[in-house]
C-alpha cells in the first residue's frame, strides 16, 4: 500500500513539474488575455488518471507565481484548474467531450479574472476577454487531443500510464 501511495505522489510530482517547466519556458505564450498554455495539455491525461488532478493543479499553482496578476492567477488560475481537470475526469464520457471542460472552465473562471483584475466596466468586454481565453484554451485542447489521440495508440504508453478510468473507451 505504502509502495502504489508513493508511487502516486512521484508521478503527480512528475507532472506538477511539467507542467511549471512547459509554462515558464514558453511563458510569453502563457500567459495574459490570450493565451496559448501548452502545458494544459496536461489536464487531459487526468481523463485516464483522476489522480493526476493534483499534479496538474499544483503545476498550476506554481507556474502561476511568476504571473503578472501574482495572487489572482494563483487562486483563480489554479481553481479554474482544478475544475477543468475534475470535470474531465469524472464528466466526460470520451476524451472530445473532455476538451471542451478546461475550454469553458478557464474562459468564464479566467475570463472573469482579467475583467475584474483589469478593471473592465461592460459586459461586452468580459465576452471579448473570456472569448481570447476560450480561443487559446481551445486551439491547445484540439492539439492536446490529437498528440493523446495518436501517442494511446501505443501500448507501452498506456501500460506506463495504468489507466484507472476510460481504458476501454473509444474515442
Amino acid at each position: 500500500m505504502k509502495n502504489s501511495i508513493t508511487k502516486m505522489i512521484v508521478e503527480n510530482a512528475i507532472v506538477a513539474a511539467i507542467y511549471f517547466v512547459l509554462t515558464i519556458a514558453l511563458g510569453s505564450f502563457a500567459y495574459g488575455e490570450i493565451q496559448f498554455r501548452v502545458s494544459e495539455i496536461l489536464v487531459l491525461l487526468c481523463f485516464w488518471r483522476p489522480d493526476f488532478i493534483i499534479g496538474v493543479t499544483i503545476g498550476t499553482f506554481l507556474a502561476n507565481i511568476p504571473s503578472t496578476l501574482g495572487a489572482w492567477d494563483m487562486l483563480f488560475g489554479t481553481l479554474a484548474t482544478l475544475i477543468a481537470a475534475t470535470c474531465v475526469a469524472f464528466c466526460s464520457p470520451r476524451l472530445i467531450v473532455a476538451t471542451l471542460f478546461p475550454t469553458v472552465v478557464n474562459a468564464i473562471v479566467v475570463g472573469a479574472e482579467l475583467y475584474f483584475v483589469f478593471g473592465f466596466n461592460t459586459l461586452t468586454e468580459f465576452f471579448v476577454t473570456a472569448g481570447y481565453v476560450a480561443l487559446g484554451e481551445f486551439a491547445v485542447m484540439i492539439v492536446g487531443y490529437i498528440i493523446l489521440h495518436l501517442i494511446a495508440r501505443n501500448k507501452a504508453f498506456m501500460e506506463h500510464l495504468l489507466p484507472t478510468r476510460h481504458a476501454g473507451v473509444r474515442w
